[in-house]
């Protein structure tokens, strides 16, 4: 089997499946339903694809497997790239594995324009996956890029009354940073004479040059993550979002910051993420803090949970810029958890807003004596958010907790008081609208989980506990890679720091 393109069939079956869909036509229900079936479909084959790509995965190997490669542009040394190691195999797995999801939930809540909602999923599936599996620079900077159209469109269509303003507000932050970017990836191109991202990784950049290229991918990869101060798009993209759109935008597109940092920063520019660590500290700990304080006072379900993304995404940064082979497994495994659990957090807020259409939590109360299964479910995604131990919460912040404390204490001390402050607003949120009395009239008559929900719901329950329970299935492939990534990181210091002695 391993001689079959496994990435790139991957990445690229979506994008025929929305190819197919633009063929579809005939009534408007039976459009409607036929690409509904077509996009579920695609995406389940890609997620079987993508399963098969972890099986042929050696975990003991730290390089880069799976390699699919062509000639591209040869005259510049741009070439069609593809493969996955250990920090990126699980990224490309949790794009296949929420996009049918996403498509599941949307079977009753999108009922205009299906047929486009459809092919703007099946595109922004490939465009994530693309992205993950990147081995040229260039290549993996089009589907960067090319993820904002797509959810640019998801945001601003199918989106709530301010779609606009939100999307373009998202549009708008994350092109400036991207702009940086741009300029960066050329100068790297000048300096290391190629864009394949292997040889950049092997290759050292000037200690004068690192600086500014480190500022000017920080600049793409904090609007994604997000970090504080520039994290302000996120809330209104979530509030204004569909629910599949939240569940993609906190599921994938937030980790493609974090991605960024460990692919690139840390590895390419060692000397500059050392020199600017401290920055990156400053700025997680007030984004875990601040946003956590904030998370405590929101009305609104969506934008609560929004602002806990940003915290928890606090804990990821922290994790990466400590360097430690703990700090980055539990960035890594952070990412993965978080990306289940915050998109089943807005999975459960679409199923109360699909029946009351209010997003207020004042609005609820009492739920568990309508909805026990709802109730349930919410409850294994909250404790799983807070980070009990035995779900998936708990491993990728006792490890990105762990890296911090062999960094810096005082780090460690002030993040911690982040899982304090979760817990308070997550179970905050939970009280306020499951528990209590039954008052409200129309509450009384509102129906449980139905078969399709439970299909929705059930397979991101079990990769929560499984997460939990049994996370060196996840971890044991990362090791190689990510042990890997920090001796080189330490080896190019000591090289930088003897240089600098040498030239006193």
């Amino acid at each position: 089997m391993s001689e079959w393109p496994l990435l790139t069939i991957t990445t690229f079956l979506p994008l025929l499946g929305a190819a197919f869909i633009v063929t579809i036509r005939g009534e408007a229900q039976a459009v409607a339903r036929n690409a509904r079936n077509v996009a579920m479909a695609t995406s389940l084959l890609s997620l079987l694809v993508s399963v098969l790509a972890w099986a042929e995965f050696d975990p003991a190997s730290a390089d880069f497997q799976l390699i699919d490669q062509a000639q591209w542009l040869p005259g510049f040394a741009i070439n069609y790239k593809m493969g996955v190691d250990g920090i990126s195999l699980f990224f490309v797995l949790l794009s296949t594995f929420l996009t049918p999801i996403c498509i599941l939930s949307s079977y009753e809540a999108v009922r205009v324009r299906v047929k486009e909602y459809m092919i703007a999923f099946l595109v922004l599936e490939t465009m994530m996956v693309g992205m993950f599996c990147a081995l040229d620079l260039v290549l993996f900077y089009i589907f960067f890029e090319g993820v904002l159209i797509p959810m640019f469109i998801i945001i601003g269509v199918w989106g709530g009354p301010r779609r606009v303003y939100a999307a373009f507000k998202f549009f708008l932050y994350t092109l400036l940073g991207s702009v940086l970017l741009l300029l960066a990836l050329i100068a790297m191109y000048y300096d290391a004479h190629t864009t394949d991202i292997p040889t950049m990784l092997a290759h050292s950049f000037p200690v004068t040059m690192q600086p500014w290229l480190w500022l000017a991918f920080f600049a793409s990869f904090a609007v994604k993550v997000p970090m504080w101060p520039v994290h302000t798009w996120l809330p209104d993209a979530h509030v204004e979002a569909p629910t599949a759109g939240s569940v993609i935008l906190a599921g994938v597109l937030l980790k493609m910051g974090g991605y960024g940092f460990i692919r690139f920063s840390v590895p390419m520019f060692p000397v500059a993420s050392h020199d600017f660590a401290p920055l990156i500290y400053t700025l997680s700990v007030v984004a875990v803090i601040y946003t956590s304080l904030v998370a405590l006072v929101q009305e609104d379900m969506k934008k609560l949970i929004a602002y806990s993304s940003v915290a928890h995404m606090g804990f990821v940064t922290i994790g990466v810029f400590t360097v430690k082979v703990q700090g980055l497994e539990g960035a890594l495994f952070q990412m993965l958890s978080h990306g289940v659990v915050s998109g089943a957090l807005f999975l459960c807020v679409g199923v109360v807003y699909d029946r009351m259409h209010s997003r207020d939590i004042a609005r609820y109360g009492g739920l568990v004596h309508r909805m026990p299964f709802y109730a349930f479910t919410f409850m294994v995604f909250t404790l799983a958010s807070v980070g009990l131990p035995g779900t998936s919460g708990f491993v990728g912040e006792f490890l990105s907790l762990l890296g911090a404390f062999q960094a810096n204490t005082w780090v460690a001390l002030l993040a911690a008081t982040g899982v304090i402050l979760g817990a308070a607003y997550m179970l905050y949120l939970y009280r306020r609208v499951i528990f209590g009395k039954l008052e409200r009239e129309d509450l009384k008559s509102i129906l449980d989980l139905s078969p399709r929900e439970i299909a929705v719901f059930a397979p991101m329950i079990l990769v929560v506990f499984w997460l939990g329970i049994y996370p060196s299935s996840f971890l044991t492939p990362m090791h190689a890679s990510v042990a890997r990534l920090v001796a080189n990181y330490h080896v190019a210091l000591q090289a930088a720091q003897g240089l600098s002695v040498a030239a006193r």
